[in-house]
Formats: structure tokens, sequence, C-alpha cells
């Protein structure tokens, strides 16, 4: 299964990045690092510069119909900057369209506001997002991992670094019974 991981050039939490990285690749995936600019992304630990990380895509010069899934790593800055760029957004809302399973940890849940696709969900993310998923029309629930199956595909979503283990098990088991 192809897998793309869309960050920003700058913000996201790496642990958000790498650990479901590694999961997606030890469970056979290819996980392909996307972004809107090319070059490298640089990765952050809360507030302080980690490592970077080189891009293997471009939204905007590849197509979602390219992969098979969506994962959106947090960090606060990540999904802000992301949600303020229409070809992340366009390429988020096409994972939907399509039926494709996405899964979003901590503060990425914003981009699914931007992208308008949370309506009628149930959910979970960094509790300070809790409002504006509400008030863009998803029920949020304190709970480590969510799996909501609405519409026409499945959205996995989780709290924060704590749950990355869970995360990493409830998104793997998800794309894998949707290759199936």
């Amino acid at each position: 299964m192809r897998i793309a991981f869309l960050t920003a050039p700058e913000g996201v939490e790496q642990v958000e990045l790498t650990d479901p990285w590694q999961a997606a690749k030890n469970a056979g995936h290819d996980p392909v690092l996307v972004s809107t600019q090319s070059g490298e992304i640089q990765a952050f630990n809360h507030l302080d510069k980690a490592d970077t990380f080189p891009v293997d895509e471009v939204v905007g010069e590849t197509s979602a119909d390219s992969f098979d899934a969506l994962v959106l790593p947090g960090g606060v800055a990540n999904p802000d900057f992301l949600r303020t760029d229409e070809k992340a957004v366009s390429f988020i809302q096409t994972f939907f369209e399509r039926g494709r399973p996405v899964a979003a940890i901590c503060h990425a849940p914003w981009s699914l506001v931007e992208a308008d696709v949370v309506r009628g969900r149930v959910l979970t993310s960094w509790p300070s997002l809790r409002t504006d998923l509400r008030n863009a029309g998803a029920t949020w629930v304190d709970e480590q991992v969510k799996i909501c199956d609405h519409g026409n595909n499945k959205l996995v979503t989780s709290r924060k670094p704590d749950d990355l283990k869970a995360f990493c098990e409830a998104f793997l088991d998800v794309f894998s019974e949707e290759a199936a």
C-alpha cells in the first residue's frame, strides 16, 4: 500500500511523523513524504528544531490518486500551515472523495476542518481543537484512538504522542482492511 504522509515544510512534530512512518514501513507499506515544497522539511520536538527529512513528492505536482491512504502527522504549526494551502486542502479532500482511509494525530485534524470533511464524524484530537471540530460539525471524544466509519471512508484519529502505539496499530489495521 502506498501511503502519503502530508506535512508542511516546517513544524511537524517529529515523533508523530517518524513513529507512524516506521510502523507503515515495518508492515510492508510504502510511505511517501509529500509536502507543499520540494527539498526538506524541518521537524520539531515540541518547540525545538529536530531533524530534517527529504521530500519525496510535492502537492500540486503529484496526485492523491496515486496513493492508497493518507497520514496527517501533527505539531501545532504543521496543520495550521497546511490548512492555508489550497493544494494541500484539495489533496486531503480527494482522499475523502475517493473513499480512501485517512489517519490524523494531535493537531492534524485542523487540516480536516479546513477540508470540510469532519461534519457528521466522531473523532479525537489534541484537546484544544475540541471547539473547532464541534463548530465544523464533528463530535469530539476524549479517547486514545477513534475510528470513524462514516460516509465512504474510514478516519482514524488520535490525541497526542503518548497515544502513538495505539494510533499506529489502529491505522495499520484499518489500512490493511481497506487494502483487502
